[in-house]
């Protein structure tokens, strides 16, 4: 029989519980448009330092076995998981997907997250 602290121990090693799940099982979850095609999967997720909150998932799209892939980020906001396709969905035309804002150096983020927000159509996950 477990104790109470052991318990509590096992759960914290859980990859996923009633509504959270582990950054590490989200990667590699797939991405849907509304019409259900599959446009990729989640390669990583980015956390804000400060807040805790989660800003965008960089997303793989096309490739064959790493060649090829393109990686886009889109916001986390922009993003609701269906239980159906068991992966996210994104209410995205493949159009706005493709022209997403790129990353650059000479950017802060706050400023590219702006413009990656703007243009998926959802507030940024700061305010």
């Amino acid at each position: 029989m477990q104790s109470g602290v052991e318990n509590r121990q096992e759960t914290l090693k859980k990859s996923e519980t009633g509504s959270l799940i582990s950054a590490d099982k989200v990667r590699g979850t797939d991405i849907y448009n509304r019409r259900g095609d599959n446009l990729g999967e989640v390669e990583s997720v980015m956390i804000d330092k400060r807040s805790g909150k989660v800003a965008y998932a960089v997303v793989a799209f096309g490739g064959f076995l790493g060649i090829g892939t393109e990686r886009r980020a889109l916001p986390w906001n922009a993003l609701t998981y269906d239980v159906d396709l068991g992966g996210y969905l994104v209410e995205a035309d493949d159009d706005l997907l493709r022209d997403t804002p790129v990353y650059t150096e000479s950017q802060s983020d706050m400023e590219w997250g702006s413009r990656l927000h703007g243009h998926s159509g959802v507030p940024p996950y700061w305010q």
